[in-house]
């Protein structure tokens, strides 16, 4: 598919030039709907109290209640920085930014022991539901109705704070897809195809449910052990305030922030392939923690990410897989009923919002079929738009090897200034955060020092580990068709 180039220009973010949007709800909703690649709104949120939600501001709301970041080096590997391999600290937002701006009032604090000039923070995948939860009043200030989904607001939304470096591995979400906004500072994404997946060696360790994550930095790539990346097709956009991402269903995207200090929010929108993508969740899930388990029991640091809570039990994870099974088939009948009945046809139907740990631990299999879930909301169906109106207020993110894509990149950042060369880092680029236990130690003097993912107590005795085996066995294509037969058992 090719598109026009798209003219160089500089947006005024925050005020949109006028009062009226380039699209209406009905529009924008048929749009995110019906693209199959990345895209960046502009102009859509010009009117958003949330627009000042800078860190400031934030820190102000909270009046001193601690929330957790995530330390990360600023060094660059040739392997991704997971979650596992991070510090974590408690700290206010005051605390953050006086670190941030090197204030001797940090030296004694939470980040004392963390040099700025080498490390990053990251406060990331907060649900504003949470840590907002005596103020929803603050709700009301993102207003994703203007992307046609009346009442989503702050309550099923995800804030991320983060510093200079702060990244997200690269990874794919099972469920839905993304709208995000950006606030304060700007961010760059590199993200993936679907259709690249091979090229991005797919792994489930660390396992943490609906993250499907890349065994390449893909920023700074090991091609002897990852030659297949070469074929990787990235598309790059560097995300300003006042602009809205939209990431497609299984695109791969790798997030870090460029400025001193960055905020954004974002919401995953429920789609109708994840009624089947929960049933594959649950596979992976029962999988992963079977054999993880029996191999190191007291290991769980080694391969559960800290987005998770526990290893659940084979039992518990049986009656996951059984939920999400029979919720499947409930959705199916319902909606060959629904096909056959024409009265039915826009019917709203309930389903969750947030984005992980769709599968929880105090979560009864029948849950599934009630949809009695933290948050509920339409899952939207909309009529493929038969020609999508990029231009100044759509811009496509192009791949990088279209001649076209640096003037679509250009296009949504403020000025050359942005545009980074490869040799300084130019192509940079979940879960509740309640109940998430640490299984990381806090060492001042390096980050905690943790097995790597690809490494058992044993490899060094075995050709193939057990990582390796299970690469193979919840490898997506694996557990697609595992899912189906299992289906097709329960249909007959």
């Amino acid at each position: 598919r090719v598109y026009t180039k798209l003219p160089t220009f500089q947006l005024d973010s925050f005020s949109g030039g006028e009062d009226v949007k380039p699209f209406t709800p009905e529009k924008a909703k048929e749009i995110v709907m019906s693209l199959q690649q990345p895209a960046v709104f502009c102009n859509m949120v010009f009117d958003w109290p949330v627009l000042h939600w800078n860190a400031k501001y934030l820190s102000e709301v909270l009046d001193g209640r601690t929330i957790r970041f995530r330390m990360g080096m600023k060094k660059r590997d040739t392997a991704p920085q997971f979650e596992t391999k991070c510090s974590y600290v408690e700290a206010t937002l005051e605390e953050f930014l006086a670190w941030t701006s090197g204030q001797p009032t940090s030296v004694s604090g939470p980040f004392s022991c963390y040099d700025s000039s080498k490390y990053w923070a990251y406060a990331d995948y907060k649900y504003i539901a949470r840590i907002f939860e005596d103020k929803t009043e603050i709700f009301k200030d993102i207003m994703w109705s203007d992307f046609g989904f009346p009442g989503r607001n702050g309550k099923e939304s995800t804030l991320w704070i983060g510093s200079a470096g702060a990244n997200t591995p690269c990874h794919l979400d099972s469920y839905g897809c993304n709208l995000v906004l950006q606030i304060q500072g700007r961010k760059r994404w590199h993200l993936f195809p679907p259709s690249n997946t091979t090229c991005l060696y797919p792994t489930r360790i660390p396992y943490e449910e609906s993250s499907i994550f890349s065994k390449v930095n893909v920023v700074n790539p090991d091609l002897r052990h990852y030659p297949q990346f070469r074929k990787a097709q990235a598309h790059v956009v560097t995300l300003n305030p006042g602009q809205v991402l939209f990431v497609p269903r299984h695109w791969w995207h790798y997030v870090e922030s460029v400025d001193p200090i960055t905020v954004s929010i974002n919401s995953w929108i429920e789609l109708d392939a994840d009624h089947k993508a929960r049933v594959e969740e649950a596979i992976t899930r029962t999988v992963v923690c079977a054999i993880k388990s029996a191999e190191n029991p007291s290991q769980l640091d080694a391969w559960l990410n800290p987005t998770e809570v526990e290893a659940t039990s084979h039992e518990i994870n049986l009656q996951y897989l059984n939920g999400a099974i029979s919720a499947y088939l409930e959705y199916q009948t319902v909606t060959v009923s629904e096909d056959r009945d024409p009265s039915t046809h826009g019917t709203e139907k309930e389903a969750s919002s947030c984005k992980r740990r769709k599968i929880q631990v105090n979560t009864k299999p029948e849950d599934y079929k009630s949809g009695t879930q933290e948050a509920d909301f339409t899952v939207v169906k909309a009529k493929k738009l038969e020609k999508i109106p990029f231009g100044v207020h759509l811009i496509p993110v192009l791949p990088q090897s279209q001649e076209a894509s640096s003037v679509g990149a250009g296009a949504v950042e403020s000025d050359s200034r942005d545009l980074l060369s490869e040799n300084e880092g130019g192509h940079f680029g979940k879960s509740r955060c309640t109940g998430k236990q640490s299984v990381m130690s806090n060492d001042c003097e390096t980050l905690a020092d943790q097995t790597d993912s690809d490494s058992t107590a044993n490899s060094s005795q075995m050709a193939i580990s057990t990582n390796d085996l299970l690469d193979c066995l919840v490898n997506p294509q694996v557990i697609s068709l595992v899912a189906g037969l299992l289906l097709e058992r329960e249909r007959v």
